[in-house]
């Protein structure tokens, strides 16, 4: 495709550039230095989540100049805004996490506003951390204006005696030093060695395994979320992104146009075959939903199911992002996929090409051992699976990517916060075999969903990770490992099954079979519900507050409003 001069009669930036009655208006712009030629060609939405919170944000100001140029090279006016993000790695452990799942609502939500308010015809949107990337995304599909995503690159690994360190080594060193196993030196030095460059966390977690769906869903170029964010190269993608979203309003390609049901089976395929995050159950929903596509956690689990397992990355494997961009990207992952039949080849991408045709010359590298072939996997099955029983009749999810043992039973140990359960775990407070139970920690209890990392590092560190299981109604961090079951629905707030059971309650977890279950009758759980009562909250006004109002259930990804199925018509078409 070429860009070409746009006729800007059917663009939203015709309701602020055009015409007698919009001289007050472009007043404005020229108070900015604009040239009469810039403000009618089209407005193009440059939304950076830069920040100085942490160094998954750090790169993005400078990365939104270079998609600046671009959009101006190919006779676009850029417009650059910055919206939030907070950073799980600092929200961890505390109160704090409860603000980072709202924090991809209200990302969302900022863009979108943004946008609508100035009339910008175009979106470029550049995500590091977490949830900042699912947010982007969801505002892209909200507003079905020409969209490329950007991610901001992955983080160098650190080195610490010999061997390459993330950020997950500090979270797991917590539990070693508790117990006596590293001393007070040794956790200063990994702490100041672990994170050595600008970007977001190197394994693949949260951030990584949502990168990796930005290429497989077809909203960002190919290889452009594999590159680390200290790489020049990061400037190429940057500039060719805004070039591309000029090209993509010339032949009016929006993201519903891309994300479509089997854009999403293919993300989905992507992130059991990387062992990526389980949070991207969550995510793959609220993206749907933004398009008006039914697509949950069953949906998503069903493609976990029949996905083989052929990535081997942190934390279940051995390597970390920029080895997997090395090594040929996320191209290569995919491509092995596609010529075994698990991507959908025909889906439309932002290159204006299909998936197959952006494949078509990528060869496999059999000079690395970072990504297997898709017909002899690491193992054949995802890395993520989908659970359902008596426990979770709304589904639950666990990662299984790089663990040895798929079943355990054991007495539940029950704690109605993170917090209870980390001092117990702290403390040793806890014995080998049993299951943890962490409840009222769901998208409307917590409120917002914590991840529990915190926890589940330092029971790791302890030695423990693979001798206790850990199931909640809050979620897990991608970098988390063990057998950890997230997502856990009906949440115990609403009085799901997880707010009935007592200590020393028998749990059933099978991640072959998919099943979750306790040893409780059904009779005993109605009798045991009559007895319930919800909790009361500490958080009565403010944005979660607000939050808690309006969230849904995590199984249709934790969304907050109606989506667009019950969109009478889409902002680009104003």
């Amino acid at each position: 495709m070429d860009a070409r001069v746009i006729d800007k009669r059917k663009l939203p930036s015709r309701h602020v550039t055009e015409g007698p009655q919009r001289a007050p208006h472009r007043s404005y712009y020229y108070a900015m230095g604009l040239s009469a030629a810039q403000i009618h060609q089209p407005f193009v939405g440059v939304a950076s989540c830069w920040n100085e919170a942490a160094p998954c944000n750090i790169s993005l100001m400078r990365q939104a100049q270079a998609v600046k140029k671009g959009v101006a090279a190919a006779n676009g006016t850029p417009r650059e805004f910055c919206t939030i993000t907070v950073t799980d790695g600092i929200a961890m452990g505390h109160q704090g996490m409860k603000s980072s799942l709202v924090s991809r609502e209200i990302i969302a939500d900022s863009v979108e506003v943004t946008m609508r308010g100035h009339g910008y015809d175009a979106l470029v949107g550049l995500a590091g951390c977490d949830k900042s990337l699912p947010g982007m995304m969801m505002a892209m599909c909200r507003l079905n204006v020409p969209s490329v995503f950007i991610y901001g690159g992955s983080i160098l690994p650190g080195t610490f005696k010999g061997r390459d360190v993330t950020v997950v080594d500090v979270f797991e060193a917590v539990g070693l030093h508790s117990v006596g196993k590293m001393s007070d030196e040794d956790l200063e030095t990994l702490e100041q060695v672990a994170c050595p460059s600008a970007g977001s966390c190197g394994g693949q977690f949260t951030a990584n395994t949502m990168a990796m769906i930005s290429e497989a869903i077809g909203l960002a170029l190919p290889y452009s979320s594999g590159a680390p964010a200290p790489y020049e190269l990061r400037d190429k993608f940057c500039m060719a992104a805004g070039e591309k979203v000029m090209e993509l309003v010339a032949h009016n390609i929006r993201p519903r146009d891309i994300v479509t049901l089997k854009a999403l089976e293919n993300a989905a395929v992507t992130v059991a075959a990387s062992g990526g995050s389980t949070n991207a159950a969550l995510h793959l929903p609220a993206i749907a939903h933004e398009c008006g596509i039914a697509f949950d956690l069953f949906d998503v689990a069903e493609i976990f199911r029949k996905t083989p397992y052929i990535a081997d990355l942190k934390p279940g494997g051995r390597y970390v992002a920029k080895d997997m961009y090395e090594a040929g990207g996320v191209p290569l992952l995919m491509k092995t996929l596609l010529d075994n039949g698990y991507l959908h080849g025909d889906c439309l991408t932002v290159t204006g090409r299909s998936i197959a045709e952006n494949l078509k010359g990528v060869k496999w590298n059999p000079d690395q051992d970072v990504v297997r072939p898709a017909d002899k996997p690491l193992s054949p099955t995802g890395g993520v699976v989908g659970l359902k029983g008596n426990l979770a009749p709304d589904g639950a999810i666990v990662k299984v990517a790089g663990m040895k043992m798929l079943q355990f039973s054991g007495p539940a140990r029950c704690f109605d916060s993170e917090e209870a359960c980390f001092a117990a775990v702290s403390e040793r407070r806890y014995k080998d075999g049993e299951v943890l139970v962490i409840r009222y920690e769901g998208p409307r209890g917590g409120p917002g969903m914590r991840e529990m990392l915190s926890t589940t590092a330092a029971l790791y560190g302890q030695g423990a990770g693979e001798k206790v299981a850990l199931i909640t109604d809050g979620r897990f961090s991608g970098a988390t490992r063990g057998f950890c079951i997230g997502h856990v629905g009906p949440e115990a707030a609403l009085g799901g099954p997880l707010a009935l059971i007592a200590d020393g309650d028998i749990i059933d977890i099978d991640a072959a079979a998919g099943t979750l279950a306790v040893r409780l009758s059904d009779a005993e759980l109605a009798a045991r519900r009559e007895k319930w009562s919800p909790r009361e909250t500490d958080y009565r006004s403010g944005a979660i507050w607000k939050y808690a109002q309006g969230v849904g259930p995590a199984r249709n990804g934790a969304v907050t409003h109606p989506g667009g199925a019950v969109e009478v018509v889409s902002y680009a078409d104003l």
